[in-house]
């Protein structure tokens, strides 16, 4: 903004287009100064709001300071803020002319006392200086506007080509009173108490941050869990075969020595049929070795050998007779039996060592947690666990941590984790019946204290690490 862009006359625009403006009083240049300063102490008391007494302050005072251009700019509020130009209904914020008013006005707060004073272009930093010589006059009134406390809530700026007359500054003075109350009434309480205080909020606030950061606090990691059997028995195959029947359900509670799935015995009775078979020629071959061999050297030297056929013969039948024995699986104790489905497992073949399910006893449930390697804290035997389970996530359930992994596996999920036990502590009637073994949830291991700011930024800078090799 230019000095062609401001108002050319004396007086500054009317009051036309600002809230309850009044235009100023017939042959107001005729009139005794003290009756304008009547006039001017009318129109404050009048004003509704900051807006409005704003708008009266620097554009209706011209009838008695006389000035080029008033500025206006507001010091109660924790900083220097510009609050209203004459000659102007609304400011433009990234105007030049506006930003080197609103840097003017915080030098000025700092350097004018609460007694009105005169500036020129030579007591401002050289940066401002050539803004002035575009700008403005010679000279610029400032007068400091109190509270009736004495808080300087304002300052009230005007660019005049001289100094006005010692009567003029002296009611300018007791006007700038009158605008102080009139200020203090319409301002917000709260920031007369306040106002001085805002510009320390920042630094408190930010002192308090780094303070927090150094609160101790637990450190904590959520890890996908189960629940499952601590001291459950894997039931396995006992050999080669396909399973043929299972004659529990999943999850069935089972007593010692119950059939649980039998194996398909069809190939070992042909087996045990041909054995018998290859046994019965065996003896009939020694038995004719035998008879011989009285007179008959070549039978009696035969006779050995086919002894020793026979002998294997039955071992043979014995490993097919046992083997037999073993298609029946039978439970080792009592328990449940834990498997998926039993279309899943019937006419499926196994191996020797294979696991089929697991018996569980239900009165000593434990907790499966697969640790995320990516997650992973410092965790010891002895920790503190929760386990949310997904069916009853309101009700949470201790637990304390039985065992921990030093080499990490593939979890069910397909996630490289680490396996974790953990045992109830001294569960309840109401906690064994939501802890069915099979349940899943979430579980929270709590580790080892740490400031506040190592727990948030734990993850975050191991990632920066893990992608910048610091």
């Amino acid at each position: 903004m230019t000095r062609a862009d401001r108002p050319s006359q004396a007086r500054p625009a009317s009051a036309a287009g600002a809230p309850n403006a009044a235009a100023s009083p017939p042959n107001a240049a005729a009139m005794p100064l003290i009756a304008v300063y009547a006039f001017l102490e009318e129109r404050a008391r009048a004003a509704k709001t900051l807006p409005e007494l704003s708008f009266s302050m620097v554009n209706e005072s011209w009838q008695l300071a006389g000035f080029r251009q008033a500025f206006l700019w507001r010091c109660d509020t924790g900083r220097v803020r510009l609050m209203a130009v004459s000659g102007l209904a609304q400011l433009a914020e990234d105007s030049p002319f506006t930003v080197w008013l609103k840097r003017t006005g915080r030098i000025l707060e700092e350097r004018v006392r609460d007694e009105p004073e005169f500036v020129t272009v030579d007591d401002l930093p050289e940066a401002l200086a050539e803004g002035w010589r575009e700008w403005m006059p010679s000279l610029l009134l400032v007068e400091p506007v109190l509270s009736p406390t004495g808080e300087r809530v304002a300052l009230l700026a005007f660019a005049c080509d001289d100094a006005p007359e010692d009567p003029r500054q002296e009611l300018l003075l007791r006007l700038m009173g009158a605008y102080g109350h009139a200020w203090a009434a319409l301002a917000p309480r709260r920031r007369h108490h306040l106002g001085g205080l805002r510009r320390w909020i920042a630094p408190i606030l930010l002192l308090a941050a780094l303070a927090a950061l150094a609160l101790p606090v637990r450190l904590s990691v959520l890890a996908p869990a189960e629940v499952i059997g601590l001291d459950a028995l894997a039931i396995a195959a006992p050999m080669d075969g396909v399973i043929k029947e299972f004659h529990v359900q999943p999850n069935q509670a089972v007593q010692a020595g119950q059939l649980l799935f039998t194996l398909d015995d069809t190939t070992l009775r042909n087996r045990r049929q041909v054995a018998g078979k290859q046994l019965q020629v065996a003896r009939a071959d020694a038995l004719a070795a035998q008879q011989k061999s009285f007179d008959n050297e070549a039978s009696r030297a035969e006779l050995a050998s086919l002894n020793g056929k026979v002998a294997e013969r039955q071992a043979e039948l014995a490993y097919v007779d046992d083997l037999l024995k073993r298609i029946e699986v039978r439970s080792p104790g009592a328990g449940v039996v834990v498997f998926g489905d039993i279309n899943d497992w019937q006419g499926k073949p196994v191996v020797t060592g294979e696991r089929v399910a697991l018996l569980a006893d239900p009165a000593q449930p434990g907790v499966l947690i697969w640790l995320p390697v990516s997650d992973a804290i410092n965790i010891e035997t002895g920790a503190q666990v929760r386990l949310y389970l997904q069916v009853a996530p309101l009700e949470p359930l201790a637990a304390t941590l039985s065992q921990t992994s030093y080499q990490a596996a593939n979890s069910p999920d397909g996630i490289s984790a680490y396996r974790l036990r953990a045992r109830f502590d001294a569960p309840t009637e109401e906690q064994l019946r939501l802890a069915r073994i099979g349940l899943k949830g979430t579980a929270k291991l709590y580790g080892e204290r740490a400031p506040l700011g190592y727990y948030l930024f734990r993850r975050p800078l191991a990632a920066l690490r893990e992608w910048t090799g610091w």
